[in-house]
């Protein structure tokens, strides 16, 4: 096993305020008009795991990390000729694979109307656009969430950094193949491709690498994105539409009084997006990207209360329909279809998350991540400490909401409670400690 370790100090008490925030998304060059704050940190790669916990994770707040960390990615070399993607070479690996795309100049509802298409079709068009100097007479198309990893298994491209190695939503589904997903996504696109505005799946963290290209990133801190809704509480579409100027639909638009980061990402560089920072992007160049969602004890509370604020908006947009029979489920299931996740599979995801973590304490069990990393006792008792907070407030909240008899028959998340708590009763929540990171052999 190698020597290699990153560790440094922790206060346990202070990461249990975590606020509830919102999502991410793309920008185009020509933001000029959106007044800015200060920038988004760039952060040096020998920069320490724990430093980063505490700065970027803890504090929730975005920043850059220079291209040392990609430079070995075989994707950087294998996917790129001479600074743009190596069409030919992504044409042999993946031609004949079926990709998700998005038509960047047609809108559905609040998002881009998507589509499936041959990777090969795909790179005949592209390679066709750029030769045309990006006409406007053509589509715009952005391939986007492809789940490249899941669909190669077998394909080394790249390695997830060791500061994003906590990441309970990938360990969750990459443990469990029967479930058929993950949150591991490539996204490729010609120059002026572009995602709305909008915060990520379930408010969680968000990172994406540059394998080549620019991207402009337009981030707004949380609760900024309230002043980019209309008097029904929709998000405007786009961040730079004239709409916005109409007061009597957008009644809180100011843009002298906005807060932004407005952030290029050059090729090799990686931006980490905190949970709740909502963002719009744009591809400045023909770009390719590598991004994960992901989800850790750092930021477990703010999706939990994410979760709960979808629920009570779900019951609150059929409660005139309350007295029908199994109100409470059919909730659930719209809850599932308008967040992704309802409170039966959240419990699944933390139970998961806190089974792993007891077994190491209680019976030595590794807890691997990617293949790569490992964690220590200081890593899973904190780990345990915010699923501990989290799973009592879920149990207040099923039990109210008369949602427990449907999570479980036999009282497991209070089972699991008390495990947790039993295994915590020696920890001093006051105590300083190292969070320890190895490399796995």
């Amino acid at each position: 096993m190698s020597n290699r370790t990153i560790s440094g100090p922790c206060v346990w008490v202070s990461f249990l305020n975590v606020y509830l925030l919102h999502m991410y998304n793309d920008v185009p060059s020509n933001a000029k008009h959106l007044p800015t704050i200060e920038s988004v940190r760039r952060v040096d790669h020998n920069l320490t795991y724990n430093e980063f916990f505490h700065k970027f994770l803890i504090n929730n707040e975005p920043c850059i990390i220079d291209t040392a960390i990609t430079e070995s990615w075989p994707c950087r070399q294998q996917w790129v000729l001479k600074d743009a993607p190596n069409f030919e070479f992504l044409g042999r690996l993946f031609g004949q694979c079926l990709v998700p795309i998005s038509d960047c100049k047609r809108r559905y509802y609040n998002s881009q109307l998507k589509n499936d298409m041959n990777m090969q079709e795909y790179l005949d068009y592209w390679v066709k656009y750029r030769n045309s100097d990006y006409t406007s007479d053509m589509p715009l198309l952005y391939l986007k969430d492809w789940h490249c990893t899941k669909i190669f298994s077998d394909l080394v491209y790249y390695e997830v950094p060791h500061y994003f190695a906590s990441d309970w939503l990938n360990e969750y589904y990459i443990a469990k193949p029967e479930l058929d997903d993950d949150y591991m996504f490539v996204y490729m696109g010609p120059k002026g491709t572009w995602t709305p505005l909008h915060a990520d799946v379930f408010f969680s963290y968000s990172w994406s690498a540059n394998i080549v290209g620019r991207k402009r990133w337009l981030l707004f801190p949380p609760k900024e994105e309230n002043k980019f809704r209309d008097s029904y509480g929709q998000l405007v579409y786009d961040v730079l539409s004239e709409d916005l100027k109409d007061h009597s639909k957008y009644k809180e638009y100011d843009s002298q009084n906005l807060k932004c980061f407005d952030v290029i990402q050059e090729a090799g560089e990686i931006m980490f997006i905190p949970s709740g920072w909502h963002h719009q992007v744009w591809n400045l160049e023909d770009t390719i990207s590598v991004n994960h969602n992901w989800i850790n004890g750092c930021n477990i509370r703010t999706i939990w209360l994410s979760l709960k604020q979808q629920l009570s908006s779900v019951m609150k947009e059929v409660e005139d329909c309350k007295d029908m029979v199994n109100w409470v489920e059919h909730c659930q299931l719209m809850l599932k279809v308008s967040h992704g996740m309802n409170y039966i599979q959240f419990y699944s995801f933390i139970s998961f998350i806190a089974t792993k973590r007891l077994d190491f304490i209680t019976k030595g069990s590794r807890v691997n991540s990617f293949g790569k990393y490992e964690f220590g006792i200081n890593h899973c008792s904190f780990d345990l400490t915010m699923l501990k907070t989290v799973l009592e407030d879920f149990i207040i909240e099923t039990k109210e909401k008369s949602i427990y008899s449907l999570i479980s028959a036999d009282d497991q998340p209070i089972n699991l409670l008390e495990k947790i708590n039993f295994v915590l009763q020696d920890e001093d929540n006051d105590e300083i400690f190292e969070l320890t990171l190895k490399m796995s052999p």
